[in-house]
């Protein structure tokens, strides 16, 4: 491996920004427009907007294979295939796990897309507000460390970011899940209004089912058309890439944003693996890069750096970031808490039923989102045994000619029979809050090496008690929801995966008050390297059971401006 040795000259910024998801391409946006010159790290090749979606506007007869994934995909995409995001469409996107292997002490799927804009291209754009619920349910429960915020910390941050990213959806009025601003909802399915209704009627205040909150523009502001954003065309192919920039992403939005002040370096093909710690001055000053086309390793120096690679991949820099002062990683404390307390929902279970008094209604277009019963357990509706509570996802539709691929049948009577729609169908999908437990952890393999020769990460985590005992409430609820609706064929699932299915982790590098049990203070500043930053899912304290990308976003951008306040006062 060459060294650059010319490379403190040569690579100087204010700001390094270590990921281009969302929000590391927060972090960017941020920090340029505040003034700084600012260095984005992808360790993925880029993805140009709109040109880089090679599969967006694919038929699916364009497809080889008709989507399905080969031998040959499965074996370059072990970790991947295991979890329906992975298809013929989106192989571009998600990453060859054989070039970054992990190790798994127990099964735990990290879902990645090593590329510029990483999991911004892919996800479920399910954008909700946290609300003291979920902030203080750690210190009134004694589950976890204190969050050294609450709600009104965050509100206005919230605010900021949802105008910016355009997120859809209704307001409820409901204190355990904040409204925000809000473009205009997308529309229930008369099946859906149908649920919502009978809900309403039995449970009063306690149970509500609402449209999902999509960051899907169905109203774009005038500063959104300017970055060429347009309104959502129902297509429901969003995990291929957006060409209309109708969902968020960092190409979308970010991007664009950061590059229009002049002041963005964007590097992709740079594989941070390490922070680099100065011991005199107590300060990060810059990264080491492997370039993955030249194999070449490069410094990068900054005055202040924000880590946002994602859960998983901060954790494993910080452990592989060693030094005489933390020998067991950057930022790790008396209590050793680097790496513990991982996290993640846990969902498919829950209740199905059939709908047969709509089959003379349908619906217009594939709507790209779904409903959201806001969690009421353990808040208006006592649990069965378990601490905090979950909400549900999922939806109503009427089958479609795919029904026949698990119905028995042959000839023109049959393909006749598939050409109308099926019955209407509801779907209630629960998503479970995780507690944090010290023993779900991650840690570096130091005698195993992956292709870059770095050591493995290894992920030792897993539901525990609590989550199993409240899986029984999530099944029993739904089923009891759809039968108040009047469903039939009522059918309850419980499907429990393992630690990373929902692609919701986090933790590893948690927010707190008190530096011996915490790694990061109020502003996601490390409390013990006060120019370094992290603000994606490693520094969540708990999980709550709603979607956490928008809490990210907020986090980052309350500490960005935070970070560029400290460096006008010289603090660091």
């Amino acid at each position: 491996m060459n060294l650059n040795l010319k490379s403190k000259t040569q690579n100087s910024y204010d700001a390094i920004v270590v990921g281009s998801g969302i929000s590391g391409g927060w972090a960017a946006k941020e920090l340029t427009e505040k003034g700084l010159r600012v260095l984005l790290l992808e360790r993925g090749p880029d993805v140009k907007h709109i040109e880089g979606y090679e599969t967006a506007l694919k038929a699916p007869w364009e497809f080889p294979h008709r989507g399905r994934l080969t031998n040959e995909v499965k074996e370059n995409y072990p970790v991947q295939a295991r979890k329906y995001a992975l298809t013929e469409a989106t192989t571009g996107l998600m990453t060859q796990d054989i070039r970054y292997p992990y190790l798994e002490a127990k099964p735990f799927q990290w879902t990645r897309a090593f590329v510029v804009g990483g999991r911004s291209l892919v996800w479920g754009r399910q954008s909700y507000r946290w609300s003291d619920l979920d902030f203080e349910a750690n210190l009134k429960d004694g589950h976890g460390v204190d969050w050294p915020i609450r709600y009104k910390d965050l509100a206005p941050w919230y605010d900021y970011v949802e105008r910016f990213i355009g997120v859809s959806g209704s307001a409820e009025g409901l204190p355990q899940l904040p409204d925000g601003v809000f473009q205009a909802p997308m529309e229930l399915s008369c099946v859906e209004q149908h649920v919502r209704s009978a809900i309403e009627q039995k449970w009063k205040v306690s149970r509500k089912l609402m449209i999902g909150r999509s960051a899907n523009l169905t109203a774009p502001t005038p500063e959104q058309l300017q970055l060429g954003r347009a309104s959502c065309q129902f297509r429901n192919l969003c995990s291929r890439g957006c060409p209309y920039g109708a969902y968020f992403s960092t190409q979308s939005a970010t991007l664009p944003a950061a590059m229009a002040t002049g002041r963005l370096t964007l590097r992709p093909n740079s594989l941070v693996h390490e922070v680099i710690f100065d011991e005199n001055r107590g300060r990060a000053t810059g990264v080491k890069v492997i370039d993955q086309e030249s194999k070449e390793e490069i410094i990068f120096h900054a005055r202040v750096i924000f880590l946002n690679a994602s859960t998983m991949a901060t954790n494993f820099l910080l452990l592989n970031s060693t030094s005489p002062r933390f020998p067991e990683g950057l930022g790790n404390n008396e209590t050793a808490s680097l790496g513990k307390f991982i996290m993640d929902h846990h969902q498919s279970a829950g209740a199905k039923g059939t709908f047969r008094d709509f089959n003379n209604k349908y619906f217009f277009g594939r709507r790209a989102n779904g409903i959201y019963v806001a969690r009421y357990r353990n808040y208006l509706e006592k649990g069965d045994g378990y601490f905090r509570g979950f909400g549900y996802q999922g939806g109503g539709s009427r089958g479609g000619w795919q029904r026949g691929t698990s119905t028995k049948g042959f000839g023109a009577g049959f393909k006749d029979k598939l050409s109308a729609p099926g019955d209407w169908s509801m779907n209630l999908n629960g998503y479970g809050e995780c507690l944090p437990y010290e023993e779900n952890r991650v840690y570096l393999d130091r005698t195993r090496k992956d292709p870059w020769g770095l050591p493995m990460l290894v992920a030792d985590a897993e539901y525990r008690e609590n989550e199993k005992a409240m899986r029984k409430d999530m099944m029993s609820d739904a089923a009891e929801m759809l039968e108040a609706a009047g469903a039939t064929d009522i059918s309850t699932f419980d499907d429990i995966k393992y630690i990373g299915f929902c692609t919701h982790e986090m933790g590893g590098v948690r927010m707190g008050r008190d530096p011996k049990t915490s790694i990061l203070n109020q502003w996601n500043q490390f409390h013990q390297v006060p120019n370094l930053f992290a603000t994606d899912g490693s520094a969540m304290t708990s999980s709550s059971c709603s979607n956490p990308s928008l809490t990210y976003m907020a986090l980052t951008a309350r500490a960005a401006d935070y970070a560029v306040t400290a460096m006008k006062k010289n603090e660091f």
